[in-house]
């Protein structure tokens, strides 16, 4: 399944994820609502960790990377699981600070027998100054971020360019107005679709030009099982993803993008960086749940 891009044994980057970690309780059943008033019946219900930045620290994680995770949660009961589950995964969270008196984020996400999924987010309430981040001792080779956190993000993008740190975006939905706060500081884009749809119209080349004209040096959008379209300087390329039994979509976005972060930071060029991560998150939606499903290292080696 990995292709002709193979992960080289000393390949250890070190990656900063900033952005959103949110407690993910997850209903699988037959199908998806289809109507406001519809009841359906869940086969299996469980909880576990989530969010878009904390699933790629993890992928990185599992990938062999050296990662942290910098972000924000309530002092509560939520907030608490999601700091055991960086913990367990051997993620550094000196920086994901525990708020007293705010409230975690959490998502239900219901999937269906397909694999396709239906997502309601409550975002949590905490202070958005990220005055208190380490952002004078950055080091890393490539950081990532969410649009979920976009005060963070610009701060931590800015000192990352100022070191010459690539930094990558992950474009998921999102005001236009954080798009173009949080570009102009981006080196590598990747949006969803429904990201790239919000910010930039339904047509995906003239989309991709127009987040291409705030300076990324590539932009990208992944498509699901139609794999991912990207543009670098003016040539625009697609990349098929690869053939497998799909189980489950959730977090394969998220794992996406963490695994084009470690192969970023690994000195990957961008279409084996995108190949590399396009096989990483198909390996995934073979397999049940979200973060559970990330694959380790070892896995993919001997796939």
């Amino acid at each position: 399944m990995m292709g002709a891009v193979a992960i080289p044994d000393e390949a250890h980057p070190e990656v900063i994820c900033l952005g959103l970690s949110a407690l993910d309780r997850i209903w699988r059943v037959e199908k998806l609502f289809a109507s406001g008033s519809e009841k359906i019946r869940a086969g299996e219900h469980l909880t576990e960790p989530g969010g878009m930045a904390a699933n790629a620290a993890v992928a990185v994680a599992r990938l062999g990377g050296i990662v942290s995770f910098w972000g924000r949660a309530g002092d509560d009961d939520a907030g608490r699981i999601l700091a055991d589950g960086f913990a367990a995964e051997g993620v550094d969270i000196e920086n994901f600070r525990l708020f007293e008196g705010g409230a975690s984020s959490v998502s239900g996400v219901i999937v269906d027998t397909a694999g396709e999924r239906q997502i309601v987010n409550f975002r949590g309430r905490y202070p958005a100054d990220p005055s208190w981040l380490p952002l004078a001792d950055l080091a890393a080779d490539c950081v990532l971020a969410d649009p979920r956190w976009p005060e963070g993000a610009e701060a931590l993008f800015r000192a990352a360019r100022s070191r010459g740190i690539p930094t990558v975006l992950d474009g998921d939905v999102a005001d236009v107005e954080v798009f173009e706060r949080l570009l102009p500081l981006t080196d590598h884009a990747i949006f969803s679709e429904p990201g790239l749809r919000g910010f930039a119209g339904d047509e995906i080349e003239p989309a991709l030009a127009h987040a291409a004209t705030f300076g990324c040096r590539m932009v990208a959008v992944t498509r699901g099982g139609d794999g991912v379209t990207w543009r670098e300087g003016s040539d625009l390329v697609h990349l098929p993803a690869p053939k497998v039994p799909v189980v489950d979509t959730t977090a394969a976005g998220d794992v996406f993008h963490g695994a084009y972060a470690f192969a970023t930071g690994a000195g990957f060029g961008i279409s084996d960086a995108l190949c590399f991560a396009g096989a990483v998150a198909a390996f995934k939606c073979t397999r049940s749940g979200g973060r559970a499903a990330i694959p380790f290292v070892d896995e993919l080696k001997s796939s």
